[in-house]
């Protein structure tokens, strides 16, 4: 069992940001990220029998064939003082009753329903601030919406908080003011330190090659007002370039003064050939003083980024026992599969870190870094070093077309630069891991992670003849203009005719790893894949999107593959212990939490095209039986 591998003597204290308590008030529990619940009655004994407590639906959904564009609904529930607040794509607030789904109260941000940075409706959900006091609008949820409103409204009633920025809404877009080809759109809500809101945007990538310049803004909860803006270009390069924005989660430390940022990748993101100086904080890690917008330090763990590996998801903390002393520790899940192990209060790394040289781009202008930072411990997940083997059963039904791909197009290893011959891109653009990052036992210093194996092929196509006709784009594939660069581009998953992966399975793993040896425990095949409706073995996994919750009761709660099944597992083996099927993949973070003196797992079912077509907007709710 992995709870004997660790010594009682070196079980964890937590921290200010590790919430360990019944509530989950933030996107991923807790100021931490550690997606960790203290509920102790689901235990591999009892997780069986769990039954559903209720179903909700939002209204608020479209595939995309009719007057709106699809919604992808990753919303995390979150659960705090006696209620249940969702997000909907739709740019709604639903106010739930915990134990019954039965609706408290619901607002309408009246938000224009158009995808205009992004291939479809997005929410990532809401944000909760107690600010101590009582009275109308002492408690507060915030919502953002795709055209850069940020709306503010009483926890209790839904009616909007009117000393609030413009009575109750906050129009964020009056900060985008260089570069301004699209507005900022606020799909993640932003994180809630005290009565500080720490806010990123996303915006459209893969189409500019000049764009806003990413930045952190910091504003407060109770009037609005900007405090502070930290920006992560140099200013040097930013009539050059652009994003390096956050379009994920972060995280705080309380007790050091920080934020952790997840910087993402600079624009344009597949050629980088007008920017090939250093800009040392994008596709990093980064901590900002929470009072002040300061720098105190960086990582970067992709340098001079032309993959779109940006910084996917936000960092968890964790301490960690080395030579006696507990170590304030950070660990940033990245799109390659590594996991770099920093101390939180300097970013250095408590794992060797070996530069290791990568292969030249051919493209014109372009000028690649030679060397790339390989985090080796813990073992990279999914096994990004080597390209999966073609896939026997695939080759076979495509009379040999994958193996004449692998011959035809380039692959050099991890880090083999975007060609016009077309490359074999491993892991693709999802990354090994993405948004849903991983989850931490805080007492035990185990982390699980759930990660894809997805084979891309992408092709620059010069400007000439890329403009030569009209060209489709999707979500996170197709074709993609980088305008003002000499080249667009064409990205699709590697596969045959027929639509199966070229690629030998698993297409997605599990993985279990001691965060204070580094060494990983176990890692299974996760989840189902699916092909033209039909399932997959157990043993080829599923590409997945979103993330664990680990509990104090030993079990991991996790939605995220293809076969919408949303899962208990086993924390000690990866074993499943329990399943249920809903209406679509559960691309969200569950929230589990204790209400009235039961324990609760809820699940926003939204669906995501990345995986395949089917979305939802079901809400459902697991409990014990009484």
């Amino acid at each position: 069992m992995i709870r004997s591998l660790i010594p009682a003597a070196l079980l964890l204290t937590a921290t200010a940001a590790q919430a360990q308590q019944d509530s989950w008030t933030a996107f991923h529990g807790d100021l931490a990220s550690t997606k960790f619940s203290n509920a102790r009655s689901l235990t591999p004994d009892s997780v069986g029998r769990l039954e559903r407590a209720w179903d909700y639906r939002t209204g608020d959904v479209s595939d995309g064939s009719g007057d709106l564009a699809e919604t992808v609904w990753s919303a995390t529930p979150v659960y705090a003082d006696g209620t249940l607040y969702l997000g909907t794509p739709f740019y709604r607030i639903v106010a739930l009753d915990p134990a019954t789904g039965e609706e408290r109260w619901t607002y309408d941000s009246t938000s224009t329903l158009e995808p205009l940075t992004q291939p479809a409706l997005k929410n990532r959900g809401v944000a909760y601030w107690n600010g101590g006091d009582t009275g109308v609008c002492a408690r507060r949820v915030f919502l953002g919406t795709m055209d850069a409103e940020l709306h503010a409204v009483d926890a209790e009633t839904g009616q909007r908080c009117a000393d609030f920025a413009d009575g109750g809404v906050l129009n964020v877009n009056q900060w985008n003011t260089v570069n301004d080809v699209f507005p900022f759109s606020l799909l993640q809500p932003p994180l809630v330190v005290g009565d500080t809101l720490l806010l990123g945007w996303a915006g459209a990538d893969w189409e500019y090659s000049v764009a806003p310049p990413g930045n952190l803004l910091a504003i407060d909860a109770r009037s609005g007002d900007l405090l502070w803006e930290a920006s992560f270009i140099p200013p040097e390069m930013i009539d050059r370039t652009g994003t390096a924005n956050i379009w994920t989660a972060m995280t705080a430390d309380p007790d050091l003064g920080l934020v952790y940022a997840p910087v993402s990748s600079p624009s344009p993101n597949y050629w980088g050939g007008a920017r090939t100086d250093p800009i040392p904080m994008a596709t990093s890690v980064t901590a900002v003083d929470i009072a002040s917008g300061e720098v105190a330090w960086t990582f970067q763990h992709v340098r001079h980024d032309i993959w779109d590996y940006d910084t996917p998801s936000a960092p968890t903390l964790v301490d960690i026992p080395r030579d006696g002393q507990m170590i304030p520790a950070l660990v940033q899940a990245t799109k390659q599969g590594f996991l770099f192990v920093l101390d939180r209060r300097t970013g250095e790394p408590l794992f060797p870190i070996e530069d290791r040289p990568v292969p030249a781009s051919t493209a014109t202008g372009e000028v690649t870094a030679p060397t790339q930072p390989f985090a080796m411990t813990p073992t990279p997940v999914g096994n990004p070093l080597e390209l999966p083997p073609v896939w026997r059963l695939s080759d076979i039904v495509s009379l040999g077309q994958c193996s004449r791909d692998r011959e035809k197009y380039l692959y050099q290893g991890i880090f083999t630069p975007p060609s016009e011959q077309g490359t074999l891109f491993f892991p693709g653009t999802a990354g090994a891991t993405n948004w849903g990052g991983v989850s931490v036992d805080p007492d035990r210093a185990i982390l699980y992670v759930n990660a894809s194996r997805i084979v891309q092929l992408i092709h620059l196509i010069p400007r000439d003849e890329y403009d030569s006709e009209a060209r489709e784009g999707g979500n996170e594939e197709g074709y993609h203009p980088q305008e003002g660069a000499p080249y667009g581009i064409h990205l699709t998953d590697w596969s045959n005719w027929a639509g199966m992966p070229c690629w030998a399975p698993p297409f997605g793993t599990f993985s279990a790893i001691d965060l204070t040896t580094g060494q990983t425990l176990y890692e299974v095949p996760f989840g189902k894949a699916q092909f033209h409706g039909f399932y997959g073995l157990g043993d080829w996994g599923s590409p997945t999107l979103g993330g664990p919750v680990v509990t104090a009761g030993g079990v991991v709660f996790i939605g995220a593959s293809m076969d919408s099944r949303v899962r208990a597992l086993d924390a000690a083996t990866g074993r499943e212990l329990w399943s249920d099927l809903v209406e679509a993949p559960a691309v969200s973070i569950p929230a589990v939490f204790t209400h009235e003196g039961v324990d609760y797992v809820v699940f926003a079912v939204g669906g995501n095209s990345i995986l395949k077509p089917e979305v939802s907007d079901q809400a459902v709710a697991y409990r014990l039986p009484r």
